[in-house]
């Protein structure tokens, strides 16, 4: 359930309507209108990125048919009402909102206005209006981990990780148990900076992870930052959320990405068609809409051979990495062997596996 805190760095930049705007226009002026709610910026290289690319995936697709826009860095809470009033009264009749800490004010905006359609990226709250949508990027960064453990010598890995929500939680767990399957005995150490977009503060972390002995970096952020972090010190890195090769080429290894602009797409013709209907989605790796990226130079054969052969086996549903036995920090057996956790358990994750050093409620 990504995004739940206010970006406080994006409030102090937010005009009274919250948030800087952007878009394409169409050539005719009965275009159906969409418009997109963005915690961050467009270039942050990551979780906004992947929505910006999947806004224009739409509009290319669609052309003249669609007039697109957004705002960008509008804050969590109740300034968002403030851009959600602004975009109806623009005309738009598809809103989606990119970020957790949304889903409260388009609650109340697929109240309000009962003849515009929204969507929003994470969450549970559902209207005849209102549906929600969201991706097993769990399953990505299983995969994600397998490359992170293949490349680390020393079995001490560090994770640059935003907040202790359990998207969040999940995701380090899934990590950490593919670093194991490559690497027995891998370790992966946490450190919480509390913001999605902060690449000083990234940075700090990754290089406090660096001093502490760990010889490979994953992150759960939305910069780059960790990459260039681990860029300094020759390690290696993984990425979240978009394709961060070009920040780190020597270091990269692989990231966990999210293919939005396909379901949006769809949503978009059955608003349009009058066929949109509520509901909540759980995209996969099956369907696409989630991933890994292309592999970095120094992902060997071997090890993309076995990322590859754990991919197809999630696809056809042979493998599940949150299937028992699984044991907590402590030890203590969590998931007794042959039980699968079910979509609502993890979805409530609030527990890390072992071999996760660090604390799951953030402290």
């Amino acid at each position: 359930m990504k995004r739940v805190t206010v970006l406080a760095l994006a409030a102090m930049a937010m005009a009274a309507c919250g948030g800087s705007s952007g878009g394409s226009t169409a050539s005719s002026s009965a275009a159906f209108k969409a418009a997109w709610v963005y915690v961050g910026a467009a270039s942050d290289a990551g979780w906004t990125k992947a929505h910006d690319d999947a806004r224009l995936y739409v509009q290319q697709q669609l052309g003249g048919q669609l007039v697109t826009t957004f705002k960008e860095n509008v804050p969590e809470g109740p300034q968002a009402s403030q851009v959600i009033d602004s975009l109806v009264a623009d005309g738009n009749k598809i809103i989606f909102g990119t970020s957790f800490g949304f889903q409260d004010q388009m609650d109340a905006a697929a109240k309000k206005y009962p003849n515009v359609y929204f969507e929003q990226a994470t969450g549970f709250k559902m209207e005849t209006n209102l549906a929600e949508f969201f991706g097993a990027a769990e399953d990505a960064d299983y995969l994600t981990g397998m490359a992170a453990g293949a490349a680390s010598k020393s079995g001490k890995i560090g994770f640059v990780a935003p907040f202790p929500i359990p998207e969040v939680i999940r995701e380090i767990n899934a990590f950490a148990l593919g670093a194991q399957a490559t690497h027995p005995g891998a370790t992966v150490q946490v450190i919480w900076t509390t913001t999605w977009f902060d690449p000083a503060k990234e940075k700090s972390a990754a290089e406090s992870l660096i001093s502490a002995g760990v010889d490979v970096l994953g992150q759960g952020q939305d910069s780059p930052a960790t990459g260039e972090a681990a860029k300094a010190h020759g390690l290696k890195w993984s990425g979240y959320d978009s394709d961060q090769t070009s920040f780190a080429p020597d270091q990269w290894l692989t990231g966990t990405v999210y293919h939005w602009g396909p379901y949006e797409l769809t949503r978009i013709k059955a608003a349009m068609n009058g066929s949109w209907k509520s509901g909540s989605y759980y995209g996969s790796l099956k369907d696409g809409f989630v991933d890994i990226a292309p592999y970095g130079k120094s992902v060997d054969a071997s090890t993309q051979a076995a990322i590859n052969a754990k991919k197809a086996a999630l696809i056809n549903g042979t493998f599940y990495e949150f299937t028992g036995p699984l044991n907590d920090q402590s030890g203590a057996v969590k998931v007794p062997a042959g039980t699968k956790l079910t979509l609502d358990q993890i979805l409530t994750m609030d527990w890390f596996v072992k071999g996760v050093i660090g604390n799951p409620k953030g402290s």
